[in-house]
């Protein structure tokens, strides 16, 4: 099996909502090494929330503003490849732009000659391109590398019919289709990352990081969370 996992880079930051909070990042890590020690490939695609939430005013101009947005993801994927590797994994960071020698450049045959070394990769720096997120970036990797699934990590728990931080009565989901989320315009991913799921029938399961065990057993299809069906 192989696996796209999304992690929110605010889920990372734990309840400093900002930076890195190395006891959640290590759960992570651990949960991951598992999977990974059962024979799961893992592709990670890690959000820049933690650091940058996108242009903050009109001085600065959106090209540049998301420019930094894909370097901050390139930070969370190294540091975060870093402590996958304190815990015993192989990683390799690639993307779609030259980092010096921080980064490999990605390639579809890079990535899987680290997959077949049983390497745990990191896809950073977003579509390499602006006014495209991560989310975005998260179904196109999964897609290129024939993912069975994406699984997205994120700081709420599943799927809802309208903010539950705003609204008590909001109605989580269990299983939803895409085409369910399209049309109600519901936050799983951003609208293009939905219609290219969609197109290309990738499945996708939303549930809290915070959860005990969560990646292990959203990957099992165990969990409290929300399915979000291609069809």
């Amino acid at each position: 099996m192989r696996i796209l996992l999304k992690l929110s880079g605010e889920a990372l930051a734990g309840d400093k909502k900002t930076g890195f909070d190395d006891a959640t990042i290590d759960r992570v890590a651990k949960q991951v090494k598992q999977l990974v020690d059962g024979g799961t490939q893992i592709g990670v695609v890690i959000g820049g929330g933690n650091f940058w939430r996108g242009r903050q005013n009109d001085t600065v101009d959106r090209v540049k503003a998301d420019q930094i947005g894909m370097l901050a993801t390139i930070m969370n994927a190294i540091y975060v490849s870093e402590i996958f590797r304190a815990n015993g994994m192989m990683t390799n960071v690639l993307t779609p732009f030259e980092c010096g020698s921080f980064t490999k450049l990605y390639s579809k045959d890079r990535a899987n000659k680290y997959f077949a070394k049983n390497m745990v990769v990191f896809f950073a720096g977003g579509t390499g391109h602006p006014y495209f997120s991560t989310d975005t970036g998260a179904v196109l990797r999964a897609v290129e590398i024939n993912a069975d699934m994406i699984l997205l990590a994120k700081t709420i728990d599943g799927v809802y019919d309208s903010d539950p931080a705003k609204n008590p009565d909001a109605k989580r989901f269990d299983t939803i289709s895409l085409e369910e989320v399209i049309r109600r315009g519901l936050q799983v991913v951003d609208l293009a990352a939905s219609i290219m799921a969609k197109e290309n029938h990738m499945p996708m399961r939303v549930f809290a990081l915070q959860e005990e065990n969560s990646i292990v057993r959203a990957a099992a299809d165990d969990f409290n969370g929300t399915r979000v069906t291609p069809d």
